[in-house]
């Protein structure tokens, strides 16, 4: 990410600046999401998921995340009938969430839809990442885009089978 393009050299500051990943340590912090792997369009946010122990421990290292007077949001959802928290913040005009389940991090569908998405984009080539691409500016979300240039018939779930 340090030596990445325009947007992973500008997580990777912000990361760094908010010692984001230092001060989530204790909940095993992944960067997941279009960032890492170069789809993101503007407007993406910076994906950083967490696995939970103890949902209070959770909230209040949450709270204690960003400076004082940062406008952030935290929410509690039901996502594949598993608990989550989500923050939700701007820093440094990028997006940013922070999404926490009971899962280990590496076991996460975000993380496991990267890797998927990833290894996709290394075998297919450019002008496959280039479509995806223009597939999110059009509004379509990214496991979409790949169930359409794949031709999966239920993409968030198949991109797990890959």
């Amino acid at each position: 990410m340090k030596e990445g393009n325009e947007r992973q050299k500008k997580a990777y500051e912000i990361i760094s600046k908010y010692q984001i990943f230092k001060k989530l340590q204790s909940f095993s912090p992944i960067l997941a999401g279009t960032i890492p792997i170069g789809i993101d369009i503007p407007g993406s946010d910076l994906d950083i998921i967490c696995e939970i122990e103890k949902e209070e421990d959770f909230v209040y290292t949450l709270h204690n995340l960003l400076p004082e007077n940062t406008n952030f949001t935290t929410e509690k959802e039901i996502i594949g009938n598993e608990d989550c928290i989500i923050l939700n913040t701007v820093l440094d005009e990028l997006p940013v969430e922070v999404f926490g389940q009971k899962i280990p991090s590496t076991k996460q569908n975000a993380y496991r839809h990267m890797i998927a998405e990833y290894k996709i984009l290394k075998k297919e080539g450019e002008e496959f990442k280039q479509k995806i691409i223009e597939f999110k500016k059009n509004g379509i979300k990214t496991e979409l885009a790949f169930g359409i240039l794949l031709q999966l018939e239920n993409p968030y779930e198949d991109l797990l089978k890959m």
